[in-house]
């Protein structure tokens, strides 16, 4: 249980960044590489566990038997390819069964995490023309309740038994054939669509082609470490991008056993199953890997764990090096975007710089740019750009979905703009400085100012708020909220806790402000507009900067 920097890592690192090719084919669909690795009965492709302590072991043969069924029973209710298919579904492996089972149809999946409020689910219904919907019974109630928003929603299937109005998926897959060949779909055709957080407009819609989910066997590969026999287990929800690379696309496209569990985070709970599991490679973000190292990690054995990653936020200098102390293990810290896949990474076998995102990851041609397009000088700070011409990288994605205007914001002459800010030392390496934009991320989740703010102002009592990142030792940052009341509005605790139920009510539960300020003015452009930035910057000088 330990790993090391290869003594000729920078030449190899150079070597396969130089001699990388993408070589996609010209049709590719997902669901062909799990019929692949079906032929084998016996070859494990995950292992599950839920909080009761229920268990279940799936072959790659048994994933493509349900699929096959799911993609059936979407055709007999009229699904066809180009269509679009939400999935609200929680860690279940019906999840897997259900998103394989829309590719091969050739559908549009819209993943969607199970804890969006019924407000979020409308609006990606209606946006995407999404005509059928999968949800889980702990979502039934609330997505019932869209027939009367979704006029474009037919189909309303539930992973359970038959209910009124609904479709039981799981009873319908008894009557469905196991036989469903792959949609003979271009590489370039639309295959999935994330929608994710803005800081002023409605959540943006990420659209990925089908050679987005083939590029992910680079994640996989270059990234993860993965190797025949290994258990991979990232942490995700599923209705993030995270889960793309990690749960689904990045193990399953080398054909490597995946670990899920369904339950909510504690930390005791995860490292006994890395350990029950055997789990060889593993991916958290930083929040978790904060909260775990703070345990006795020497009353735990891992034998088999050799390689770890984090994504989604900075990950801490501190916590890589305590876990190396504790497990004699880095963690390789990555950058990625939901528009993108892995763009900058602490490759296996490098050299890891402690709070560095790493280096440009094989098949991208990262920089770091100023407002001229030129590229910046060594420790000067500017924009995470990606070159798209002459070749653009089938990782990244296609559009913002029916939106050119936001689409053309994000390209400029040869370069994809991150609207991520960042540094590059004199060895290359990338240093993440913050976002361009006021997005926050608490705990690895992608949180807009404006959704948490529009839902404090549907409470009568505030005037204005203004929604920033608050720096915070475990989440990396949390939401909080600056709030102008309505004269009359006494602010007290008791009106803190009812704003904080409120936007738990109107909004996914993740985004409340965890603190409130209740604020006399909010400082503001000579425009008119909340000036973000400053009450950011305040809240680093009161609290100090966690990155």
């Amino acid at each position: 249980m330990s790993d090391s920097v290869k003594p000729d890592a920078a030449e190899a690192y150079r070597r396969a960044y130089r001699d990388f090719r993408w070589e996609t084919p010209e049709h590719f669909n997902f669901a062909a590489v799990i019929d692949q690795f079906a032929e084998d009965p016996r070859r494990v492709a995950i292992l599950w566990e839920d909080s009761e302590g229920k268990r279940a072991r799936l072959t790659f043969a048994d994933i493509a038997a349900q699929s096959k069924r799911i993609a059936n029973v979407l055709a007999g209710h009229g699904i066809k390819r180009g269509d679009a298919v939400m999935l609200v579904l929680p860690r279940i492996t019906l999840w897997q069964a259900a998103y394989i089972g829309a590719l091969r149809l050739g559908a549009i999946v819209i993943p969607c995490t199970s804890m969006l409020r019924e407000k979020d689910l409308i609006y990606r219904a209606n946006h995407s023309g999404a005509r059928a919907i999968i949800a889980g019974v702990e979502n039934a109630t609330m997505v019932a309740d869209l027939r009367k928003e979704c006029p474009g929603l037919e189909h309303y299937l539930i992973t359970a038994a038959a209910r009124t109005g609904w479709i039981s998926l799981q009873e319908y897959m008894g009557h469905s054939s196991p036989a469903f060949k792959p949609a003979n779909t271009k590489s370039s055709e639309p295959a999935i669509c994330y929608y994710t957080s803005g800081t002023t407009r409605e959540p943006k819609a990420v659209l990925h082609s089908h050679g987005y989910t083939y590029s992910h066997k680079f994640t996989g590969l270059n990234w993860l470490d993965l190797r025949p026999g290994d258990i991979h287990w990232t942490t995700s929800d599923t209705g993030w991008a995270k889960a793309a690379y990690g749960v689904l696309f990045g193990p399953w496209m080398n054909g490597v056993t995946t670990f899920m569990y369904n339950g909510r985070f504690d930390a005791a709970k995860e490292l006994d199953l890395l350990a029950r599991y055997r789990i060889t490679t593993f991916c958290a973000p930083p929040t978790e890997y904060r909260i775990l190292i703070k345990q006795n990690l020497t009353d735990y054995s891992f034998p088999n764990l050799r390689h770890c990653t984090g994504a989604g936020e900075p990950l801490n200098p501190e916590v890589i090096e305590v876990w190396r102390e504790q497990l004699g293990l880095t963690i390789h810290d990555g950058y990625g975007q939901t528009e993108t896949t892995i763009l900058a990474a602490n490759m296996p076998g490098m050299q890891v710089k402690p709070g560095s995102m790493g280096l440009p990851f094989p098949g991208h041609d990262v920089r770091v740019i100023n407002n001229d397009l030129a590229e910046t000088g060594i420790d000067e700070l500017g924009e995470i750009a990606v070159r798209v011409t002459p070749e653009r990288p089938p990782s990244l994605f296609l559009e913002y979905w029916k939106n050119a205007e936001e689409t053309a914001g994000v390209f400029r002459g040869d370069w994809y703009l991150t609207g991520d800010q960042a540094t590059r030392d004199a060895d290359g390496y990338l240093w993440f400085v913050g976002r361009a934009d006021d997005v926050i991320i608490s705990a690895g989740y992608r949180i807009g100012p404006f959704e948490v703010e529009s839902a404090l102002l549907e409470h009568p009592a505030v005037m204005e708020s203004a929604v920033v990142a608050s720096p915070d030792a475990d989440r990396g940052a949390i939401v909080k909220a600056f709030i102008k009341l309505r004269p009359g509005a006494e602010p007290n605790e008791r009106l803190i806790t009812e704003l904080q139920e409120h936007c738990k009510r109107v909004t996914a539960p993740y985004k409340y402000p965890r603190e409130i300020e209740f604020i006399d003015e909010l400082p503001k452009t000579v425009s008119g507009k909340i000036r973000r930035v400053e009450l950011r910057r305040q809240e680093e000088s009161r609290k100090g900067k966690t990155v």
